[in-house]
Protein backbone atom coordinates (compact mmCIF):
# COMPACT_ATOMS: atom_id res chain seq x y z
CA UNK A 1 0.00 0.00 0.00
CA UNK A 2 2.71 2.34 0.91
CA UNK A 3 3.78 2.21 -2.95
CA UNK A 4 0.98 4.41 -3.36
CA UNK A 5 0.64 6.78 -1.05
CA UNK A 6 3.18 9.30 -2.82
CA UNK A 7 -0.27 9.74 -4.67
CA UNK A 8 -2.29 10.84 -2.12
CA UNK A 9 -2.45 15.33 -2.53
CA UNK A 10 -2.78 17.04 0.37
CA UNK A 11 -4.47 21.19 -0.34
CA UNK A 12 -6.20 23.57 2.05
CA UNK A 13 -5.88 26.52 4.39
CA UNK A 14 -5.20 26.08 7.99
CA UNK A 15 -5.90 27.79 11.44
CA UNK A 16 -4.40 29.11 14.39
CA UNK A 17 -3.93 28.26 17.89
CA UNK A 18 -7.22 29.00 19.45
CA UNK A 19 -8.02 30.88 16.41
CA UNK A 20 -11.89 32.39 16.95
CA UNK A 21 -12.59 31.75 13.29
CA UNK A 22 -10.60 29.02 12.50
CA UNK A 23 -11.64 27.35 9.03
CA UNK A 24 -13.77 23.95 9.82
CA UNK A 25 -13.99 20.48 7.77
CA UNK A 26 -15.56 17.33 7.79
CA UNK A 27 -13.35 15.15 9.30
CA UNK A 28 -12.97 10.78 7.98
CA UNK A 29 -12.12 8.28 9.99
CA UNK A 30 -12.14 4.78 8.26
CA UNK A 31 -11.69 2.57 10.60
CA UNK A 32 -10.28 -0.90 10.31
CA UNK A 33 -12.43 -3.44 9.87
CA UNK A 34 -11.73 -7.06 11.64
CA UNK A 35 -14.90 -8.76 10.20
CA UNK A 36 -14.70 -8.71 6.34
CA UNK A 37 -15.06 -12.00 4.43
CA UNK A 38 -11.52 -12.89 3.05
CA UNK A 39 -11.13 -11.83 -0.49
CA UNK A 40 -8.83 -12.96 -3.70
CA UNK A 41 -5.65 -10.56 -4.12
CA UNK A 42 -6.91 -9.42 -7.06
CA UNK A 43 -10.18 -8.28 -6.09
CA UNK A 44 -8.50 -6.10 -2.89
CA UNK A 45 -5.89 -4.93 -5.23
CA UNK A 46 -8.83 -3.39 -7.83
CA UNK A 47 -10.49 -2.05 -4.52
CA UNK A 48 -7.57 -0.55 -3.60
CA UNK A 49 -6.84 1.09 -7.28
CA UNK A 50 -10.11 2.66 -7.71
CA UNK A 51 -9.76 4.02 -4.02
CA UNK A 52 -6.45 5.89 -4.58
CA UNK A 53 -7.53 7.12 -7.85
CA UNK A 54 -11.00 8.66 -6.30
CA UNK A 55 -8.36 10.23 -3.57
CA UNK A 56 -6.11 11.54 -6.27
CA UNK A 57 -9.84 12.98 -8.16
CA UNK A 58 -11.01 14.20 -5.32
CA UNK A 59 -7.66 16.09 -4.48
CA UNK A 60 -7.78 18.03 -7.80
CA UNK A 61 -11.15 18.73 -7.44
CA UNK A 62 -10.34 20.75 -4.30
CA UNK A 63 -12.65 18.62 -2.40
CA UNK A 64 -10.17 16.44 -0.46
CA UNK A 65 -7.89 18.47 1.94
CA UNK A 66 -5.43 15.63 3.16
CA UNK A 67 -5.68 12.18 3.30
CA UNK A 68 -3.28 9.45 4.92
CA UNK A 69 -3.17 5.69 6.79
CA UNK A 70 -2.85 4.61 9.97
CA UNK A 71 -0.24 2.26 10.63
CA UNK A 72 -1.59 -1.26 10.97
CA UNK A 73 -4.90 -0.43 9.19
CA UNK A 74 -7.46 2.16 8.44
CA UNK A 75 -6.76 6.12 8.15
CA UNK A 76 -8.10 9.72 7.50
CA UNK A 77 -9.38 12.03 5.29
CA UNK A 78 -9.82 15.88 5.63
CA UNK A 79 -12.60 17.47 3.32
CA UNK A 80 -13.07 21.38 2.24
CA UNK A 81 -17.27 21.27 3.28
CA UNK A 82 -18.91 21.60 6.62
CA UNK A 83 -21.86 19.42 4.71
CA UNK A 84 -21.70 15.87 5.81
CA UNK A 85 -24.33 14.94 2.88
CA UNK A 86 -21.68 16.35 0.27
CA UNK A 87 -19.01 14.24 1.55
CA UNK A 88 -21.43 11.29 1.37
CA UNK A 89 -21.69 11.92 -2.27
CA UNK A 90 -17.88 12.28 -3.28
CA UNK A 91 -17.02 8.97 -1.14
CA UNK A 92 -19.61 6.94 -3.86
CA UNK A 93 -16.98 7.43 -6.35
CA UNK A 94 -14.49 5.56 -4.31
CA UNK A 95 -15.28 1.46 -4.59
CA UNK A 96 -13.26 0.55 -1.49
CA UNK A 97 -15.16 2.27 1.10
CA UNK A 98 -18.89 0.92 -1.25
CA UNK A 99 -16.99 -2.37 -0.67
CA UNK A 100 -17.43 -1.27 3.02
CA UNK A 101 -13.74 -1.98 3.44
CA UNK A 102 -13.78 0.61 6.29
CA UNK A 103 -16.38 1.86 8.96
CA UNK A 104 -16.73 5.23 8.13
CA UNK A 105 -17.03 7.60 11.19
CA UNK A 106 -17.48 11.93 9.91
CA UNK A 107 -17.10 14.62 12.32
CA UNK A 108 -16.48 18.14 12.28
CA UNK A 109 -13.17 19.44 13.21
CA UNK A 110 -11.49 22.75 13.64
CA UNK A 111 -8.14 23.64 14.18
CA UNK A 112 -6.95 25.14 17.39
CA UNK A 113 -3.25 24.24 16.54
CA UNK A 114 -1.62 24.03 13.24
CA UNK A 115 -3.87 23.91 10.14
CA UNK A 116 -4.70 21.72 6.82
CA UNK A 117 -2.20 22.62 4.26
CA UNK A 118 -0.86 22.33 0.76
CA UNK A 119 2.04 19.68 1.29
CA UNK A 120 4.93 20.61 -1.38
CA UNK A 121 6.06 18.41 -4.38
CA UNK A 122 7.75 16.24 -4.12
CA UNK A 123 5.80 14.31 -1.16
CA UNK A 124 7.73 13.18 1.91
CA UNK A 125 6.10 11.18 3.83
CA UNK A 126 6.31 11.00 7.12
CA UNK A 127 5.27 9.03 10.74
CA UNK A 128 3.46 11.38 13.38
CA UNK A 129 1.96 10.08 16.61
CA UNK A 130 -1.77 10.88 16.72
CA UNK A 131 -4.28 10.35 19.86
CA UNK A 132 -7.64 10.66 19.49
CA UNK A 133 -9.67 12.21 22.85
CA UNK A 134 -12.97 9.98 23.07
CA UNK A 135 -15.50 11.32 25.27
CA UNK A 136 -17.14 9.02 27.52
CA UNK A 137 -19.78 11.20 29.18
CA UNK A 138 -22.15 9.00 31.88
CA UNK A 139 -24.91 10.41 34.24
CA UNK A 140 -21.70 9.97 36.73
CA UNK A 141 -19.81 12.27 35.32
CA UNK A 142 -21.82 14.96 33.09
CA UNK A 143 -22.55 17.31 35.83
CA UNK A 144 -18.58 17.47 36.38
CA UNK A 145 -18.26 17.78 32.50
CA UNK A 146 -17.94 21.31 31.53
CA UNK A 147 -15.48 22.04 34.72
CA UNK A 148 -13.12 18.77 33.42
CA UNK A 149 -13.31 20.01 29.96
CA UNK A 150 -12.16 23.33 30.79
CA UNK A 151 -9.22 22.07 32.55
CA UNK A 152 -8.35 19.39 30.02
CA UNK A 153 -8.00 22.47 27.49
CA UNK A 154 -6.02 24.69 29.35
CA UNK A 155 -3.32 21.00 30.44
CA UNK A 156 -3.10 20.26 26.98
CA UNK A 157 -2.50 23.89 26.09
CA UNK A 158 0.48 23.79 28.07
CA UNK A 159 1.88 20.64 26.93
CA UNK A 160 2.07 21.71 23.68
CA UNK A 161 4.28 24.49 24.62
CA UNK A 162 7.43 21.83 24.12
CA UNK A 163 7.41 22.80 20.43
CA UNK A 164 6.39 19.01 19.29
CA UNK A 165 2.88 19.46 18.46
CA UNK A 166 1.78 19.57 14.54
CA UNK A 167 -2.08 20.01 14.70
CA UNK A 168 -4.21 20.21 17.77
CA UNK A 169 -7.98 20.42 17.19
CA UNK A 170 -11.49 19.46 18.27
CA UNK A 171 -14.71 18.13 16.84
CA UNK A 172 -16.82 19.95 18.99
CA UNK A 173 -18.36 20.62 22.49
CA UNK A 174 -19.09 17.08 22.90
CA UNK A 175 -16.91 14.92 20.57
CA UNK A 176 -13.45 15.15 21.51
CA UNK A 177 -10.50 15.62 19.43
CA UNK A 178 -6.94 15.09 18.25
CA UNK A 179 -3.60 16.10 18.98
CA UNK A 180 -0.44 14.90 16.69
CA UNK A 181 3.07 15.41 17.40
CA UNK A 182 6.54 14.29 15.89
CA UNK A 183 8.09 11.43 17.68
CA UNK A 184 6.49 9.83 20.55
CA UNK A 185 3.64 11.17 23.06
CA UNK A 186 4.88 11.93 26.75
CA UNK A 187 1.96 8.87 27.28
CA UNK A 188 2.07 9.31 30.50
CA UNK A 189 1.39 13.24 30.84
CA UNK A 190 -1.24 12.61 28.62
CA UNK A 191 -2.86 9.99 30.59
CA UNK A 192 -2.67 12.30 33.64
CA UNK A 193 -4.80 14.98 31.73
CA UNK A 194 -7.66 16.12 34.19
CA UNK A 195 -10.98 14.90 32.07
CA UNK A 196 -8.66 11.40 30.86
CA UNK A 197 -7.89 10.99 34.69
CA UNK A 198 -11.78 11.49 35.71
CA UNK A 199 -12.79 8.96 32.99
CA UNK A 200 -14.56 11.52 31.10
CA UNK A 201 -12.07 10.96 28.07
CA UNK A 202 -10.49 8.13 26.74
CA UNK A 203 -7.53 7.89 24.84
CA UNK A 204 -6.76 5.88 21.11
CA UNK A 205 -3.12 6.57 20.33
CA UNK A 206 -1.98 5.69 16.76
CA UNK A 207 0.71 6.28 14.03
CA UNK A 208 -0.25 8.42 10.95
CA UNK A 209 1.45 8.01 7.74
CA UNK A 210 1.14 11.51 5.82
CA UNK A 211 2.60 14.21 3.84
CA UNK A 212 4.99 16.53 5.46
CA UNK A 213 2.86 19.74 5.21
CA UNK A 214 -0.93 18.47 5.47
CA UNK A 215 -0.79 20.39 8.58
CA UNK A 216 0.58 23.29 8.09
CA UNK A 217 3.79 22.65 9.61
CA UNK A 218 7.35 23.18 8.64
Amino acid sequence: MKKNLVLIVLLATGGTLLAQKATSHIFVFLHKRTDLPELPKAEVDKLMEGHMANINKLAEEGKLLAAGPFEGGGGIFVFNTTNRAEVEEWLKGDPGIQANRWRLEMLTYTPRTGGICKASEPYQMLMYSFVRFIPNIAKFNVEDAPELFGKHERYVKDLIKDGNTIAEGTFGDTEGGIWIVKGEFNKEAVEKAPAVREGLLELDFKQLYIAKGAFCEK
